[in-house]
């Protein structure tokens, strides 16, 4: 199993009782779920069931559905004209005589519910057939939506695989960094005292705590430790099918923390280059973790 990315396209299509069906399904990052549905005039009872199937499929992301339908004018129920609609739009433009040009004839076919179907205007069950059919629809172009979805999550997953070796790869130069720290600061200690005063005597045992304290103040083992439990967690998550884009951007922050905490704290050269290589890390590591769900 792995994570799933927020990015992809989808495009299920049928057909029902002479009409043909096309779903197509876009998927971009979002912080929650939010399904935009754009279906044909008089299909707004798709809407409350399409919802419910998106938010049991996914968790976080915008979507957005475009249904198309079209008429197989073989197959397709005849069509027939409201004329007692036809007559009362007659009528309300006489109100305003001359100031209103006379109706076309197209233009009176495009009004909603003048143009129907005998099948829509008769036969509810028909009409419920056509829209079980399009939910099926529906859900099959979710499905293959997951599909393009955890192909991007698996590209993420070798993305946040190399981050979580190059973190342990850092971590493990700043230990070797750190272990060396209290002998390069008795070092520069003992160099600074005798460039300030050549003929002075320098007591060890004093030379000794001063480096000690350097040394202390420069400690970041609980930083490290923190780094590679953050690591650990980082690998973990990847490899779970749950929806981790949360999780993962809180992780990023924590390691921000711990980054500038080791950088803050160093004093020699070597450990603060390998923090700020820890911080170009996790910043790749947040921009990632935006993709995922």
């Amino acid at each position: 199993m792995t994570i799933s990315g927020m990015t992809g396209f989808a495009r299920a299509e049928g057909e029902h009782a002479g009409q043909r069906w096309i779903w197509e399904l876009k998927s971009v990052n979002g912080r929650g779920l939010d399904l935009k549905l754009r279906t044909p005039s008089g299909f707004d009872a798709l809407e409350p069931p399409a919802r419910t199937a998106a938010a049991a499929k996914f968790k976080r992301g915008s979507l957005q559905a475009t249904l198309t339908l079209t008429r197989d004018l073989a197959a397709a129920p005849p069509l027939k004209i409201d004329m007692a609609l036809v007559e009362r739009l007659l009528d309300a433009r006489e109100a305003f005589g001359k100031r209103v040009a006379k109706p076309r004839w197209d233009g009176l076919l495009a009004v909603r519910g003048v143009l129907m179907s005998e099948e829509t205007s008769a036969d509810d069950e028909a009409r419920a057939s056509l829209e079980a059919a399009l939910m099926r629809g529906f859900e099959a172009g979710l499905e293959k939506l997951a599909e393009a979805r955890q192909a991007e999550g698996r590209t993420l997953r070798a993305i946040f695989a190399e981050a979580a070796d190059r973190l342990d790869a850092l971590i493990a130069a700043a230990r070797a960094s750190a272990a060396a720290a209290p002998d390069a600061a008795l070092a520069r200690i003992r160099a600074r005292l005798e460039s300030l005063a050549p003929e002075l005597k320098i007591d060890p045992q004093r030379l000794a705590q001063e480096a000690a304290m350097a040394a202390a103040k420069a400690d970041v083992q609980e930083e490290l430790e923190r780094l590679t439990a953050h690591a650990a967690e980082l690998r973990s998550l990847i490899t779970k099918p749950e929806p981790a884009g949360r999780r993962l951007d809180f992780l990023s922050q924590e390691l921000t923390r711990e980054a500038n905490t080791l950088c803050s704290k160093s004093s020699e050269l070597e450990l603060t280059r390998i923090g700020l290589d820890l911080k170009t890390v996790v910043d790749q590591i947040k921009e990632q973790a935006a993709n995922v769900e």
